[in-house]
């Protein structure tokens, strides 16, 4: 039995899209019959999300110093007593790379990366001169003693060998479950209601994932507002854009100041109930009490801002959307374009989401992280009937079980960790560097 750590920032949402990528990888390689242990640092939100990865043995551990590097004496102390055949880090530039590499050192065992898009040209000149010295010291060995790089997509898996790492790469995505369909969906909306309560019955084209200026946000509403003064105005009002996610950096406060100069009503649905149940909405600056069925003062709402959505809230947002949009200029794989397309709903993307085969599917509208592109697809969106829509849905829902089910991606997995530790002939999926 190959005993394997995976190794990560952290264990709980405070990952963002690594806590499911890892912990269903995780959880998928335990079912193929391997010993895998989860290591990771300790977060307000541990005690709450460690139990989402059972049965997998799971060890969190308080970081000292600055959070964010993530530094932990318990990771050596954790690996040595552990003792696995191989180890398995995901993201790179903090202390578990360093962890990771010492461990090696001491007891030679060989070990696999997934950079997770960390490698990719936006994110490497992303505080570059930090980067860089991280590369010097630590990441910089530990990245080219890896027995395997593992990228999410064939684009990764080149911006990895442009930064001069020659190791085997093995291209394996990420996987996805696939949820149950629904088709009455006024029925789920409404047992869900008090998510969006201003979205007035209008269609929903939903973003999720980090407020982070590489996710395209500004040039979205910067698009969404153009739109708004076309001829297809009228088609527009029958939809409304709502942003879900984790604020970073106070991304979020800037979005809310554009949307006021570009004269978008706006509304944040996520502040707490008020004595009578209703909520407390924002709308450019103003405070005014909302019911499940009211709206701000004066217009409805163009934009909602629903906060952080997490388990069940997260899995209703993607029920209640009629459409999902991911306008980023860099990404690694992104699993909220998979967990849209497993609802069954049509996506907006760019090519910088790295799926190329869900545009070969017919299961994507292109688009370019520009504000004129972003407009146009959203045109686009519009003027669709109902029936294109839920052709592109289908067609993504169908792609994700052929290619992304949890299932097969453990198998890869499992494939490139037995040729890692010779007991396995190189898979299909490993590029070795001529």
């Amino acid at each position: 039995m190959i005993k394997t750590a995976n190794l990560t920032g952290s264990v709980s949402r405070n990952a963002g899209g690594l806590f499911e990528s890892v912990r269903r990888l995780v959880q998928s390689l335990a079912d193929t019959g391997m010993d895998v242990r989860a290591l990771g640092t300790e977060d307000e939100h541990t005690a709450t999300d460690i139990s989402a990865w059972a049965p997998v043995t799971v060890q969190a551990f308080r970081p000292l110093g600055p959070r964010q590097f993530g530094y932990s004496p318990g990771f050596r102390h954790a690996l040595d007593e552990f003792a696995p055949d191989l180890v398995h880090t995901h993201g790179i530039w903090v202390y578990s790379s360093m962890a990771t590499h010492q461990y090696y050192r001491r007891r030679g065992a060989p070990y696999i990366i997934s950079a997770h898009g960390m490698l990719d040209p936006w994110a490497v000149r992303h505080s570059h001169w930090k980067k860089a010295i991280a590369r010097l010291f630590y990441e910089g060995a530990h990245l080219r003693d890896a027995a395997c790089l593992r990228a999410l997509c064939e684009d990764e898996a080149r911006a990895i060998r442009a930064c001069g790492l020659k190791n085997p790469i093995a291209i394996i995505p990420n996987g996805i479950d696939l949820p149950e369909v629904r088709s009455q969906k006024s029925e789920v909306r409404s047992q869900t209601s008090d998510l969006w309560p201003l979205a007035s019955g209008r269609k929903v084209l939903l973003y999720l994932g980090r407020i982070h200026p590489k996710k395209g946000l500004v040039n979205l509403l910067k698009a969404w507002a153009a739109v708004q003064r076309t001829e297809n105005r009228g088609q527009m009002a029958e939809w409304v854009l709502a942003i879900a996610g984790w604020d970073q950096g106070g991304h979020e406060g800037e979005l809310k100041i554009l949307a006021t100069e570009l004269g978008l009503s706006f509304a944040d649905v996520r502040s707490q109930k008020t004595e009578d149940g209703g909520r407390r909405a924002e709308d450019g600056g103003r405070r005014t009490e909302v019911s499940g069925r009211s709206s701000v003062v004066g217009r409805p709402p163009s934009v909602l801002f629903l906060g952080p959505q997490f388990g069940e809230n997260k899995s209703a947002c993607y029920r209640n959307c009629d459409a999902f949009i991911l306008p980023s200029v860099s990404e690694g794989l992104p699993m909220v374009i998979l967990e849209a397309w497993a609802n069954g709903k049509p996506v907006l993307m760019t090519p910088e989401c790295n799926l190329p085969e869900g545009f070969a599917a017919n299961a994507a509208i292109r688009i370019k992280p520009s504000v004129e592109s972003i407009a146009q697809g959203l045109q686009e969106l519009f003027r669709s009937p109902p029936s294109a829509l839920r052709t592109l849905g289908d067609n993504g829902r169908a792609l994700v079980a052929e290619r992304f089910a949890w299932p097969k991606i453990a198998s890869d997995m499992k494939s490139v960790y037995e040729w890692v530790l010779g007991s396995g002939a190189k898979p299909e999926c490993v590029q070795t560097k001529s």
